[in-house]
């Protein structure tokens, strides 16, 4: 029996990581070691071994439970099937400045035009941060950036979403608390930060694909994430 066409265009939506890219810190927190090169192998094949010292929470990343919560799951824990999930994008992007509070009120005005957010959806608020990007300073910006109102949480929180994405350091600002990390990670949902070219994707019809490295009691980690659009959509 012929296999049939894979259905789906993949999209990328990580970040690469780099010895230049911004942190949470405000340093790298990633760095790229050849240990061995190919000249300096005694064996007949040259080999170029190396070697990543990084923080957990670094470039495009996941943050399971346990990263706030005692007890809760870890990065080895998380479901699979919960790590692909339909995927709704709300724009805020044409508004928002490094002020933007994205509310309930954005989530309900993209309901009014798109209809109720399907349950166990992967929700990015895309704000365009991401152009700052290729500039660590301004991206991170001395954590000033669009973020994430409680009542917003809430409401995705009511959608029984899985997770949510965000294309900055965070949907938290230091200054106005955690309480995102605390509502959605406290309800055993899973964060994924510094999310890419979600501008690629139409605000519904593709799925997320969500690979994190297996940490054994890891709470954070670096994931290849990956949109899955139905060919002829893109």
């Amino acid at each position: 029996m012929a296999i049939k066409p894979f259905p789906y265009t993949l999209i990328d939506l990580s970040h690469s990581l780099s010895g230049f890219i911004p942190s949470w810190e405000g340093d790298c927190g990633f760095q790229h070691q050849t240990v061995l090169d190919y000249d300096d192998s005694d064996s007949e094949i040259g080999f170029r071994v190396q070697r990543l010292i990084m923080d957990a929470g670094i470039g495009t990343h996941i943050d399971a439970p346990a990263h706030c919560v005692k007890g809760g799951k870890t990065i080895a824990d998380l479901d699979l099937d919960q790590l692909l999930a339909p995927c709704v994008v709300i724009d805020v992007s044409t508004k928002a400045t490094e002020n933007t509070q994205i509310t309930a009120k954005d989530i309900s005005y993209f309901e009014m035009n798109y209809g109720k957010i399907q349950e166990h959806s992967f929700v990015i608020l895309r704000t365009g941060w991401e152009k700052y990007w290729v500039d660590r300073d301004k991206y991170r910006n001395n954590y000033i950036f669009p973020y994430v109102a409680q009542d917003a949480a809430d409401m995705l929180l009511q959608r029984n979403a899985v997770g949510l994405g965000v294309d900055t350091l965070s949907p938290d600002r230091p200054d106005a608390g955690y309480n995102v990390h605390k509502t959605f990670l406290g309800a055993g949902k899973y964060i994924v930060e510094n999310v890419a070219n979600a501008g690629c994707l139409l605000p519904l019809g593709s799925y997320i694909l969500i690979l994190p490295i297996k940490v054994e009691e890891g709470t954070e980690a670096p994931v290849r994430l990956v949109a899955l659009v139905e060919k002829g959509l893109v």
